[in-house]
């Protein structure tokens, strides 16, 4: 499996952002669902927010939308996840996860799913 690269967490206030990139370490992502999803301390693993770099759908969860974006950069390729109005709600551990050859109709979660290590955000209010 590809191995995935985040960066981009922190520590912010409420209201302030961040801006996450994920990225592979080799070959691009073609044809490929990426997702971002989070993981707080004592709760389980939701999904925020996917995109299907082949035809450029989104989905975000409810609890996202209207201040996460995710795109892509196909030059840079890269996955960004642009987070605005962040809330102390918000603050998890997040990880990307990438599936090849699949459309993002779900998140993905099987065993072709790879993930990366985690990024830290912490919004204080």
């Amino acid at each position: 499996q590809v191995r995935l690269e985040e960066s981009g967490g922190g520590s912010v206030q409420t209201g302030g952002s961040l801006r996450l990139s994920c990225a592979p370490s080799e070959n691009a992502f073609v044809n490929t669902c990426v997702a971002w999803f989070r993981q707080a301390p004592g709760k389980e693993r939701e999904g925020v927010a996917r995109i299907w770099t082949l035809g450029g759908n989104t989905y975000y969860a409810d609890s996202v939308k209207g201040r996460f974006t995710i795109s892509q950069a196909r030059a840079a390729n890269t996955i960004y996840l642009q987070m605005n109005n962040l809330k102390p709600e918000d603050t998890a551990m997040y990880y990307c996860a990438a599936r090849p050859r699949w459309s993002c109709w779900e998140w993905p979660t099987d065993g072709e799913t790879a993930w990366g290590q985690g990024t830290q955000v912490t919004v204080s209010s």
